[in-house]
């Protein structure tokens, strides 16, 4: 097992990464300080994995909330029956909540163990590899609303991550891929040679090589504990984090969202951002191709929907929690492994990126 820290004063927490780690009673005890325990899945993970995270926890007054999978289901509505079964159960300030599932459950898991009496403890068991290396570590926690994603939330640290990696073996392929455009980006905003250890070993993740999944996960949170350590409110560098996410939430937000999993969205974001750092004079064409070719690689998308239009598409970014003053503003990569802080980009600039590169 492997064990990192987000180091965050008196709010630091480990990050436990390895195989068969849902099996080990002591992990889960270790951050339960109350009697009360309320753990938040999906109608996907729970057969999988809700007895086996019971198993451990028959010395506690527990109760489940199994919600609807999907990102269309990352709602105000769906947060509301995390509360409802709280309050119906009179359960206290003195609770521990357990994510269960993948970001979306980790996202509404965490914003809920937030809000409830003003806040209760809670720790987070991803069970896709895109909640294990980015949205369970670092606090972000929120719902989505139709007018724009993630906008509705609150900054709210977990006491620990379970991150097993025996868990992937029942995800799909197409999710599987979707978690590999968040490693993918750590390599190209931090860490070069991550880049190209991708670029040797995309078939070995592909194939659920543990070895191969293990490292990934690892340098991934490494990144991101490491980022988080240093900006936990997104004051700064933690605003990389965001690459290809702006044009990423416009995708999610404008064709619906679950059409494109969140992982695909920021896929062909990413190479969108690629694109304009080109147009910017910071990247070279081969730059620009090497990063396509390994999203390609990684059976991920990396064009534009057609369905969405040049101005629509502009339109949509416009409501990002980087822009100001109405100001566009978007992550752009300096190089392969070094990422810019929020640049405000042109509507001409970006029109040429989308009715291009994006088409």
């Amino acid at each position: 097992m492997k064990k990192l820290t987000v180091a965050l004063g008196e709010r630091s927490y480990p990050i436990y990464i390895g195989a068969n780690l849902l099996s080990q009673t002591e992990l889960f005890t270790r951050h339960i300080k109350s009697k009360q325990v309320v753990i938040v899945t999906n109608e996907t993970v729970a057969p999988l994995y809700l007895q086996k995270v019971l198993t451990h926890l028959s010395a506690y007054h527990v109760e489940s909330v199994i919600l609807s999978d999907g990102e269309q289901f990352k709602t105000l509505d769906s947060l509301n029956l995390i509360f409802d079964k709280l309050l119906a159960s009179k359960f206290s300030r003195n609770t521990t909540l357990i994510a269960l599932g993948g970001g979306v459950i980790g996202d509404m898991g965490g914003f809920a163990a937030a809000c409830y009496q003003r806040g209760i403890s809670f720790f987070q068991i991803p069970t896709t590899l895109l909640a294990q290396v980015d949205s369970s570590v670092g606090g972000k926690t929120g719902v989505n609303h139709p007018l724009g994603k993630n906008m509705i939330g609150a900054f709210y640290q977990p006491q620990a991550v379970i991150a097993d990696v025996d868990v992937l073996d029942t995800l799909d392929d197409r999710q599987l891929a979707a978690g590999l455009a968040e490693v993918i980006k750590y390599g190209l905003i931090r860490d070069l040679d991550f880049f190209e250890w991708l670029e040797e070993n995309i078939d070995a993740l592909l194939a659920r090589d543990k070895t191969a999944l293990t490292y990934a996960i690892e340098q991934s949170c490494r990144m991101k504990a490491e980022v988080v350590a240093e900006d936990e409110h997104e004051g700064g560098v933690r605003a990389t984090l965001n690459l290809g996410h702006t044009f990423g939430h416009a995708i999610e937000t404008g064709m619906g969202y679950g059409h494109y999993l969140h992982g695909e969205a920021v896929a062909i974001g990413t190479c969108l951002a690629a694109d304009l750092s080109q147009r910017k004079g910071f990247l070279n064409s081969d730059d620009v191709t090497r990063v396509i070719k390994l999203f390609e690689r990684a059976n991920l998308p990396v064009k534009s929907p057609a369905e969405l239009s040049a101005n629509h598409f502009i339109e949509l970014m416009a409501v990002d929690k980087k822009n100001v003053d109405g100001a566009i503003r978007v992550i752009l990569l300096e190089a392969i492994g070094k990422a810019t802080l929020p640049m405000s980009v042109d509507n001409l600039s970006l029109t040429q990126t989308l009715q291009t590169y994006g088409r």
